[in-house]
């Protein structure tokens, strides 16, 4: 059928399959673990498919020089399901039986305190700005929970400084001038988990604490600006 030239243009979907080799034995017992895998085990199993498969989308990254290679985020997906089957199955993203799983819901706690529609108005208005430092401290979260400590280490190290220099011009807003001091009290353990990074070993939560302080001052900067208006 020949397509109007008003209709809407098809939208490309990419399948993503992460397979586990390890055999699950009999029927029974495969569907045992179907229902753990749904269940109790669901967050175990999807974080650890989710992990694999954004490996090697970092890997495609990277040996693309491709920037606008996107990790794969559930939150956005059509649908996402686990399921078990044959070798020949699941190579060709087939089943012999399957689940779809609810999609997580997007982690809003680290949103700005304005709704993303309101602050996108303000800062094309010119009322609020985007600064570097959120765009830094953003990467380093996607990498964090991604599994890439060694880059969210590195990032969180950049972010830092880029925060500390940008937000001294809300110093004296709300408690900015507070959590700037604790900011700056952070630059040693920052430091020391960028070093450690450089070296190839990175401790998580050397990175999370810290990101997770600089994270709040962003939300509260923006919180402040909102008040002030």
């Amino acid at each position: 059928m020949r397509r109007a030239a008003s209709d809407p243009a098809e939208v490309e979907i990419t399948r993503a399959t992460v397979i586990d080799a390890a055999p699950l034995g009999e029927l029974e017992e495969a569907d045992a673990w179907l229902e753990r895998a749904c269940g109790e085990d669901r967050e175990l199993m999807t974080g650890a498919a989710l992990e694999l498969l954004n490996r090697a989308v970092a890997g495609h990254r990277v040996a693309s020089a491709d920037p606008w290679v996107a990790d794969a985020d559930p939150v956005h997906a059509t649908a996402f399901r686990v399921g078990y089957g044959s070798g020949e199955q699941v190579a060709e993203g087939d089943w012999e039986s399957a689940r779809e799983l609810p999609r997580p819901e997007s982690a809003a706690a680290r949103s700005a305190l304005l709704a993303p529609q309101e602050r996108v108005a303000a800062v094309l208005g010119g009322r609020e700005v985007a600064l570097a430092c959120e765009e830094l401290a953003l990467r380093a979260r996607g990498d964090l929970a991604h599994g890439r400590g060694r880059e969210a280490a590195l990032q969180l190290s950049v972010a830092l400084e880029a925060a500390l220099a940008e937000l001294a011009a809300w110093r004296e807003v709300g408690d900015l001038g507070v959590r700037l001091e604790e900011l700056a009290g952070l630059r040693p353990d920052v430091a020391a988990a960028s070093e450690a990074a450089l070296a190839g070993a990175v401790d998580a939560e050397a990175v999370e604490g810290p990101l997770g302080r600089l994270e709040a001052a962003l939300r509260a900067r923006v919180a402040a600006t909102r008040d002030a208006v």
